[in-house]
């Protein structure tokens, strides 16, 4: 099966080298907004088409709003086994169910309804990787999810492990995978310290090579410090630091990663997504009722982004909060401490990122 070129509704660039350093290392630029600019950095225009069914003769899937849909969610948690205590919010006693029954309306246009059953038929014998942090690993459950609801009785088996976890839905010959890599380049143990080695990504790309599909996610754990720090020493051409500009090692680490998918990946077989980075909870900020998203016009791909900042930062309600596994009840009286306001529930916000992610695989 050929994969469809992407469609213009997403942000899609010839070299991953090209924007990803532009657009996520600079925090206080909204990435849609430098997008903007990007539509222009490249001169090679192609040929576009129309992208769904919309008012104009593109759809800006990342610009739109929440509106209620009791049709939601897509399906239950209880019929769901790959789902981890940290998500599943409803069988730890999450009470309300109003967070549930949201869906994403972009401006002009309807995103198309998540099929299970067509995506498994599509992607016969295919690998599909989400590559990252937690976060991934969240996504990467609400998508077996998804799928698995729509096919109850087709066998599956499930491999989990660190850092390669794998779903396969055995008569189709479909793999779904999440490997874990918080920070894409790789970490080494040297003389018991763990070892943030900017320049190397080796270790974990080797993983990555022949995969149908790959999305990957870094964002997090950069910024942090103190206990939740995942490395001792940062190792940058040739030198051992404590510590750097956070900024300064996150685009060194990315420039490694672009140049790993520019240099390792097969055009002609597989796809890249990047997700940009998905927001937390845990100050009260003002934020608008409309998500923004920025170019509907893309340059040649393998890198597509997938801009779910905006409208994620709308859903502060769907984190699991207190309800992220068996906390204990003075855990649960302590929010302040205890509360999740990074993950999200499943069902919830990361099934509006697979439709997404659906709707750039084949619409």
């Amino acid at each position: 099966m050929d994969f469809p070129s992407a469609p213009s509704s997403f942000y899609a660039f010839g070299s991953c080298f090209t924007f990803l350093v532009l657009v996520l290392v600079q925090p206080h630029i909204a990435s849609s907004a430098l997008l903007l600019g990007l539509k222009n950095h490249n001169n090679h225009h192609h040929n576009r088409r129309p992208f769904l069914q919309a008012n104009q003769s593109t759809c800006a899937l990342f610009m739109g709003t929440w509106v209620r849909d009791d049709a939601y969610p897509l399906y239950q948690f209880s019929d769901c086994p790959f789902i981890d205590a940290e998500f599943n919010c409803q069988m730890y006693g999450r009470p309300d169910t109003d967070y549930l029954k949201y869906r994403w309306k972009p401006t002009n246009c309807e995103l198309p309804r998540f099929n299970g059953l067509e995506f498994l038929l599509r992607m016969k014998g295919k690998t599909v990787m989400f590559v990252g942090d937690s976060l991934g690993r969240n996504q990467w459950e609400s998508l077996v999810c998804m799928i698995s609801t729509a096919v109850p009785r087709s066998p599956t088996q499930i491999i989990r492990g660190d850092p390669l976890s794998t779903l396969k839905f055995l008569e189709y010959g479909v793999a779904v995978s999440f490997y874990r890599a918080p920070y894409l380049v790789d970490i080494e143990a040297v003389q018991g310290k763990r070892v943030l080695r900017l320049g190397d990504i080796s270790g974990n790309g080797n993983a990555w090579t022949g995969v149908d599909v790959l999305s990957f996610n870094t964002g997090h754990w950069w910024s942090h410090k103190g206990s939740l720090q995942g490395w001792d020493y940062i190792e940058m051409d040739g030198t051992l630091y404590q510590d750097m500009d956070r900024l300064v090692a996150f685009e060194k680490g990315l420039r490694t990663w672009a140049r790993w998918v520019d240099t390792n990946v097969d055009r002609t077989r597989t796809r890249v997504f990047f997700q940009s980075t998905s927001p937390t909870h845990y100050k009260s900020i003002p934020r608008s009722n409309e998500g923004g998203g920025g170019s509907n016009e893309p340059n040649e791909w393998p890198c597509i982004l997938l801009d779910i900042t905006l409208l994620s930062e709308m859903r502060k309600d769907g984190h699991p909060s207190i309800y992220s596994g068996d906390l204990s009840p003075a855990q649960r009286a302590n929010p302040d401490r205890s509360a999740d306001c990074s993950h999200w529930c499943l069902p919830g916000l990361p099934d509006t990122w697979n439709q997404l992610f659906y709707t750039a695989l084949f619409f």
